[in-house]
């Protein structure tokens, strides 16, 4: 068997390990992926009918505002399933089970492989849920067959991006517990972007942060592609985000990896 060969199984195995543990501690999964539907409801529902009323112009109410947060929570529920990402890996660093890894044959970068790929694995079940509840409110896409494999790439590219970057996070964490709060950023970027309020409502210091971090570009660009807004260069910026994310959170992950020890 080739070295190739060899990684892929090594990985496949690493894969299947990873999405075993979702089975065993389905509490965690139920919680990634409930909370952004919590958030849906709350918006859609409590927030909604102002939100939506100043969002169209004073006639949208909750059906227009239904269709403006959800490309919001799509991607808070990425950063939510990073965040099991970041404990799973802290876990594994505490537990001496990469020590372990370490004194066998495999392909040592499966270990980080299996990780990643079932975290996106877990980002594309809680998509899947949040859209079907939107789907559900009201929410009413109008984008083409080749708008939505545009966006699904997107969130592919960017769950890959938050993964990567969240072993690095959990490979850096000391406990399991700094682990989990380490990324809680990443649920909190969405408040101060455009995923819930345009960003021209925002005062001028907060608007110019919201502009220029990744999650607004992000959601500009899910949200034209899925309801034929106007994306402009947040299409490049979004690609341009995901790709430096995913360099940088690799390349931090390789090194925490290669220089670690269990705690």
């Amino acid at each position: 068997m080739n070295t190739v060969a060899y990684s892929l199984t090594d990985s496949a195995t690493m894969l299947r390990r990873s999405l075993r543990r979702m089975q065993r501690y389905p509490s965690m999964t139920v919680m990634l992926i409930g909370m952004p539907v919590l958030f849906l409801l709350l918006f859609v529902y409590v927030f909604g009918g102002t939100l939506g009323n100043g969002i169209a112009g004073g006639e949208g109410g909750r059906a227009a505002y239904v269709d403006y947060v959800t490309p919001g929570i799509i991607l808070m529920a990425m950063g939510t399933a990073a965040q099991g990402t970041a404990v799973s890996v802290a876990r594994d660093m505490t537990e001496g089970i990469i020590d372990r890894f370490r004194t066998m044959a495999i392909w040592r970068p499966s270990v980080l492989t299996g990780h990643v790929i079932g975290s996106v694995v877990q980002a594309v079940i809680g998509i899947v849920v949040v859209v079907g509840v939107a789907l559900a409110i009201g929410f009413r896409p109008d984008a083409s067959p080749i708008e939505w494999l545009a966006a699904i790439g997107l969130l592919i590219g960017f769950a890959l991006a938050l993964t990567w970057l969240t072993v690095g996070l959990g490979l850096a964490a000391k406990t399991v517990e700094s682990a989990s709060n380490s990324p809680m950023f990443l649920m909190l970027l969405p408040f101060f972007g455009s995923g819930f309020v345009p960003t021209d409502t925002m005062p001028t210091a907060l608007r110019w942060f919201a502009e220029y971090q990744p999650f607004t570009p992000l959601t500009e660009t899910l949200r034209g592609l899925l309801l034929g807004a106007p994306i402009g260069d947040s299409g490049a910026q979004a690609v341009g985000w995901c790709v430096g994310i995913t360099i940088f959170g690799y390349l931090w992950s390789k090194y925490r990896f290669n220089h670690a020890t269990s705690r």
